[in-house]
């Protein structure tokens, strides 16, 4: 197939990039700042050249948007906003315009869309969406709102010929440098893997095999459109998130850290609270109805199988 990634060169697009190539499929980037013979320069933001790569491909898939590892001022989570938008409109229109569109579109959304809860996990058919939850931070529904627009864009783009899905994904765990399993791997090893505010928030998370591993399995499903939680059936506490974690690489204990600790290591990281103490607990109804089988349905499997792939890279 000919996959083309807008936004491709972040942690997930590498993900994908690397995989899909090596499975012998044709990967086209775009990216603002091409350096590759597979790159294409793109600005997120308006039609140019670019489209040349989406028509007569066979797959696109959008991970462009400003990365929410920042602090949310106003002016980042406007930027979060207003880079998921008009990007995934653009998308739209070069799909419109194309001569010969792709069968497919997979466009990023985000697992936040849902509510922070512990009661319940949310599926797709059943799960609350959130932006309404008592006791939370109000900035907290500006992500939901994000994510909502986010969608919308994609169910607004005029394009018949082609298949549209929203991947809601959940934190999707690499050993790549740079990544989430990265920043909660050197919390361990540095002995501050222990339970946050309490721990009890839910941890939601995919391992980045079975996270390509459910792309293809979308891109050869005909049936399924609309929404998709891309998250492994098991997600957790945090509390026993890091004491798995912990577990693989060999560290018994990691020191507990309160909000107020949270807030000034988020701060020092140039990172947001939400990230770290919203109740994520999602999971993948639509694609266990669909016959999808993980690889790495459990956590301290999934932790292990990434600690041995870190290790082995060193």
């Amino acid at each position: 197939m000919k996959i083309v990634i807008p936004g491709g060169t972040g942690q997930v697009g590498t993900v994908l990039d690397r995989a899909l190539t090596a499975a012998g499929h044709d990967v086209v980037i775009l990216t603002r700042r091409p350096a590759g013979d597979r790159e294409v320069h793109w600005d997120g933001e308006s039609l140019g050249p670019w489209a040349g790569a989406v028509d007569g491909s066979d797959l696109v898939i959008n991970l462009a948007g400003r990365s929410v590892s920042c602090r949310y001022t106003p002016a980042n989570l406007r930027a979060m906003m207003d880079s998921r938008v008009r990007s995934t409109q653009v998308v739209g229109q070069a799909i419109a315009a194309a001569a010969r569109p792709p069968r497919l579109w997979l466009q990023m959304s985000t697992a936040t869309i849902y509510a922070h809860r512990f009661d319940a996990p949310n599926d797709e058919a059943t799960g609350l969406l959130g932006g309404t939850e008592p006791d939370v931070p109000g900035y907290w529904a500006y992500s939901i709102d994000i994510a909502r627009s986010w969608e919308q864009a994609q169910d607004l783009a005029a394009t018949p010929g082609t298949r549209k899905v929203a991947l809601r994904s959940a934190m999707v765990m690499s050993p790549d440098r740079g990544g989430v399993f990265d920043m909660l791997l050197r919390l361990v090893r540095l002995g501050l893997g222990g339970p946050l505010a309490g721990g009890a928030q839910y941890v939601s998370w995919i391992h980045d095999r079975d996270f390509v591993r459910a792309v293809e399995f979308l891109a050869g499903r005909e049936d399924l459109t609309g929404p998709v939680n891309l998250a492994a059936p098991g997600p957790l506490p945090q509390r026993a998130f890091m004491r798995a974690l912990r577990a693989a690489w060999g560290v018994p204990v990691g020191l507990p850290a309160t909000k107020w600790m949270a807030e000034l290591g988020a701060f020092a990281m140039r990172s947001d609270t939400e990230l770290l103490l919203k109740s994520r607990r999602v999971v993948p109804g639509r694609l266990l109805e669909a016959g999808f089988a993980f690889d790495h349905e459990e956590w301290p499997e999934a932790a292990a199988d990434l600690v041995r792939r870190v290790r082995g890279a060193v």
